[in-house]
């Protein structure tokens, strides 16, 4: 159990998603107060009544809600404050993967894959980075994508929502470091996960293991001292 994290508190989002899910359950084994959210209840309950089975100390929660709605985004941060008094680690893992071209590719798509991959983040990291700094200690992962350093053809709407949320988390690091609070942009290829499964032209057995990269998450963060690697590509080795 890692000690610098023991005892913290965690918001996750996406929790019951294939990345989601692996690094919840790596938060859980290293002693964190987990606040779990996803849009639906029922997997998160299932979510909770797992992790609890394992680790019966730590306390847990969530909310369902769709983060593509800026009043729900609300509603969880009220309920994540009500639920615990702080939170020390904040884990943007949500997101959306459109696949079209361009050509097909509508308003609302851009709307909606931009609510949830990069404008519910900001927001999130505006609220929970107030206690941070009153606090001095925090940890903001975000989950980017190899799409936050390259362009694919049919996944114009995609890539620019992870290049963006790159951008957020360069500022961030260079905004909040003076707080002690250290920002996060972790950036995974293909996953073996059902959004992986929609990656088309690749292999997915050579797809990397979710588990090792919420193992990879929770070791980069538990550093506290001066070493810091804000900005991490994770990519497969063929």
């Amino acid at each position: 159990m890692n000690q610098t994290l023991h005892s913290k508190n965690c918001l996750i989002t996406g929790a019951t998603g294939g990345l989601g899910k692996e690094i919840a359950k790596e938060f859980a084994k290293n002693g964190c107060n987990l606040f779990l959210t996803a849009q639906n209840k029922e997997k998160l309950n299932l979510l909770k009544n797992e992790l609890e089975l394992n680790q019966n100390s730590i306390k847990i929660d969530f909310e369902a809600v769709d983060l593509s709605s800026t009043h729900q985004i609300q509603k969880l941060v009220e309920r994540t404050k009500n639920s615990f008094s702080h939170i020390d680690i904040l884990v943007n893992c949500a997101g959306i993967f459109p696949v079209k071209p361009l050509s097909d590719s509508m308003i609302d798509d851009f709307d909606k894959c931009f609510d949830i991959n990069i404008k519910s983040a900001f927001i999130l990291c505006k609220e929970f980075s107030k206690e941070m700094i009153y606090k001095k200690w925090g940890r903001i992962v975000n989950i980017g994508s190899s799409s936050s350093y390259n362009g694919f053809k049919n996944t114009s709407i995609y890539c620019s929502s992870k290049h963006a949320l790159l951008g957020l988390s360069r500022s961030l690091h260079d905004e909040l470091k003076e707080h002690n609070i250290r920002t996060f942009c972790v950036s995974p290829g293909s996953t073996k996960t059902s959004m992986g499964k929609r990656v088309i032209g690749q292999n997915y057995d050579t797809f990397m293991d979710p588990k090792e990269i919420a193992e990879f998450i929770v070791y980069i963060i538990s550093f506290d001292k001066e070493m810091v690697s804000e900005e991490i590509k994770l990519n497969r080795i063929n």
